[in-house]
């Protein structure tokens, strides 16, 4: 086993590392319905709570198991909704609208996603269980890399006839990640975003198994 770091100007328990990463708000994106019929409506502001984004349909403490979990729950079991808040970087979506060959960037609607943040390279690949924290704002906690699917190139089909189906070869490893509330507060456009993150490890039992 590694040796553990020497950093005496952060002793204790406090395993979460502040990084010099800064990233900042670009766009703020409420879904008003959950069956997608209706394109997420682009705000200024909003209150984050523990159950999630205020007004958006998917605010809530719980959810049921998906697709997304299919080899670990039974479809429809009650689980937590760590999936409150999907997060895109405006730096991923240009990369996704040049892999398509869109003569602009990709929007976060055709994504579905919530929030649009700027200042992060490979934001896709921030590691699970880090932070991003809002000076006086809402905190939140990264679950997971959110996997590319064919959904957004349907979105998308209709402004680029032909294109949407180049999305999920395109948006592979750039779409983002899932989150939910950590620290109850505001969310608003503009705001500085601070990136903590954990150690990172590979766990080599799991690799061959």
């Amino acid at each position: 086993m590694d040796e553990p770091p020497q950093d005496e100007r952060d002793p204790g328990m406090a395993i979460l590392k502040p990084t010099k990463l800064k990233g900042r708000i670009e766009g703020i994106f409420i879904n008003r319905d959950d069956d997608n019929s209706s394109e997420p409506a682009e705000i200024e502001r909003l209150r984050a709570g523990f159950e999630g984004l205020g007004g958006d349909a998917y605010t809530s403490l719980t959810r049921p198991a998906c697709v997304r979990t299919k080899r670990q729950y039974q479809p429809g079991t009650s689980i937590r909704n760590v999936r409150q808040v999907t997060i895109v970087s405006a730096e991923e979506l240009a990369l996704i609208g040049e892999a398509m060959d869109l003569p602009e960037p990709v929007r976060a609607p055709w994504m579905r996603a919530n929030l649009v943040v700027s200042g992060f390279p490979d934001f896709t690949q921030v590691p699970p269980s880090s932070r991003l924290i809002l000076d006086e704002g809402a905190s939140l906690v990264v679950d997971m890399e959110n996997e590319a699917c064919s959904f957004p190139g349907e979105l998308i089909e209709p402004h680029y006839p032909g294109q949407g189906k180049l999305f999920v070869k395109a948006a592979w490893g750039r779409r983002g990640v899932t989150a939910w509330i950590e620290r109850e507060g505001d969310i608003w456009k503009g705001a500085d975003i601070a990136l903590h993150i954990p150690p990172q490890r590979l766990y080599g039992p799991a690799a061959d198994s």
